[in-house]
Parts: C-alpha cells; structure tokens; sequence
C-alpha cells in the first residue's frame, strides 16, 4: 500500500531558490502542500508575498491559500537580501501580473489552523528566517508538527558575514528559540547547499523541458551573476530546493544528529549556528545537521519533477 503524501506547510521569502523550491514542491506526489506562508527576508514582506501569489499563478494553482508572515525579525533591524535577488526578490524572468489576494488570517492563526486540521502531524519546511515559527511555537507549542526541515545555518561557513548564513543571521532569537523547542529537526546549511550548484548544463536541459524548465532556467541566469562575482562559481546554490528535496526523498542529504546552538550575543559572530559536530562538548543533540549532497541524484529529482509540471 503506497504511502500517504506527507502534508507540508512551506514557509518561504521568494527569492529565487524559494521559487524553485516552491516549484518542485508543487510537482511532487509525495507532498501534499496545504498552503504557503511568507516572511520578509529575501526582500520586504510585501513583495515576498507578491511574489509567493504570482508564482502559483504562474503554476496554475492558485487553490494553494497564502498567509502573510513576519515583517520583520523579533527584535533586530530589518535587513533584505536585494544584492543577491534584486529589487524585485525574484529579478530575472517575468511573472504574471498580480491577480489574486493572501488570506485574510495571519500566518500564525493560518499555520494553527492547517496544523488542527490535518489528518497527520504536519511537516514544516521553513527556508527564510525563522521569526514566523518562533511566533507560532510560542503561541501554540509544538503538537501536530511532525518535523522542521530548514534551510540555514552552516557548520563551516558564512554568507552574509564570515560566520554566519543569512537566514539565521537576520533573526538569531527566533533561530534560538526554534533549536531549543525539543522539535525533531533537519537543519540544511550552506556546506550542502554550496554543492547543489545549477550550471548552464542542467540549464539547458531545464530549457528543454517547457515553460516551467524556461523560467526555472531564466531565474538561475539572474541568480547565478551574484554567485559569478562573490565565488567565481559557474552557477548558483539552489538552496530552498535541497530542504524542499530531502522531505520528498530521504538519502539525498546525509545527516547527523548533533547539538546546535544559535550565537546570539556576540555581533561579530551573531547566527552562527555552533555545531558540535566532533561531540566536544556534553550537550545534548539537538538537530539533524546536512553533511554532505548527493548532487546528481537531486539535479535528476529536480529536473524530472519541473519537467513534469511543465
């Protein structure tokens, strides 16, 4: 007997990795997505969720309810990620204008609802910065939600500082509050996220695919010029899609159960998440942490499912 389909509440800031997640989660039997919920990060929350709204437009399923999230982190200052995604948050190719509207409840009352509602505790794939969930975790605890499955953090690298990923980074209170939840959680972080790089010839094979693979494939040429001049890389991470990949398809992401804790005081090193990876300290796993991608089985998952929707 085949099993259920996974129910999954995305929690996103579009952003072009968000939109491919976005994509592939669309085109994936194993998920059933009850709904879309946004935050401000890759840029302001205004556009996030525009942005979130014209790509299921763009998908034609517009059935998918989207809740307006978090405007702004906890307690830090604002901070938006328009030099990697432009103005917009999803520069490149063009959307269709504007046609529907979010819902009318607020992303934590809309995400409380889902969760009761569902016949199966609820996976939450959170690939923004984690304000939306610490506001729901204080509000309604942690029942119903089967797992997080993140994109952020790192053990070894930065992106927006040298210790630290944007995510995290831009909402180090909310990052703290979600680890120490009790929560099982899968954290995919930048050291495998960095190998899940879209070059011109899954570009070419995505342009091959129909309209779905050519806006896929458009969206990457913005991204990747960010990429060209920050890392000299011949194509972007594709980051949001890997989380979205390994709730459909466990394997593809390698992992290990360690502590993580989340640097909150110090502003040279504010969001590290601190990996006990080699275990030299007493404190208790915490977190799922990604160590390694099989990168050509996810670029075959990613191609085969946009292909599909195409």
């Amino acid at each position: 007997m085949p099993n259920k389909p996974t129910p999954v509440i995305f929690d996103c800031d579009p952003g072009h990795d968000d939109a491919i997640a976005l994509l592939l989660a669309l085109s994936s039997p194993e998920l059933h997505l009850l709904g879309v919920v946004t935050s401000y990060g890759n840029q302001t929350l205004a556009k996030t969720t525009g942005n979130a709204l014209r790509l299921l437009q763009f998908a034609g399923r517009t059935d998918l309810p989207v809740a307006v999230g978090a405007a702004q982190p906890l307690r830090r200052a604002l901070t938006v990620a328009a030099h990697v995604h432009g103005e917009s948050g999803l520069d490149g190719p063009a959307l269709p204008p504007l046609a529907t509207h979010p819902a009318s409840q607020d992303a934590v009352a809309f995400t409380a609802q889902l969760i009761r509602s569902a016949a199966q505790p609820v996976t939450l794939v959170p690939t923004g910065p984690l304000t939306n969930l610490a506001r729901y975790l204080a509000a309604h605890g942690t029942d119903g939600i089967a797992r997080v499955v993140l994109m952020g953090g790192a053990i070894a690298e930065g992106n927006i500082t040298p210790a630290a990923e944007f995510n995290i980074w831009c909402d180090p209170e909310a990052a703290a509050q979600v680890f120490a939840s009790g929560l099982d959680i899968t954290m995919i972080g930048l050291d495998v996220t960095h190998k899940a790089l879209l070059g011109p010839a899954v570009e070419a094979t995505l342009r091959s695919a129909g309209r779905v693979g050519t806006f896929v494939a458009e969206l990457n040429v913005f991204f990747s010029v960010y990429h060209k001049q920050t890392y000299d890389w011949d194509g972007a991470p594709i980051h949001d899609a890997v989380a979205m990949a390994h709730v459909i398809r466990s394997g593809l992401v390698e992992t290990r159960l360690r502590n993580v804790e989340i640097e909150t005081a110090s502003e040279l090193c504010r969001g590290r998440t601190v990996v006990d990876l080699w275990r030299r300290t007493d404190r208790a796993p915490n977190a799922h942490v990604g160590v390694d991608l099989n990168a050509p089985a996810f670029f075959e998952l990613l191609v085969e499912r946009i292909t599909r929707l195409g």
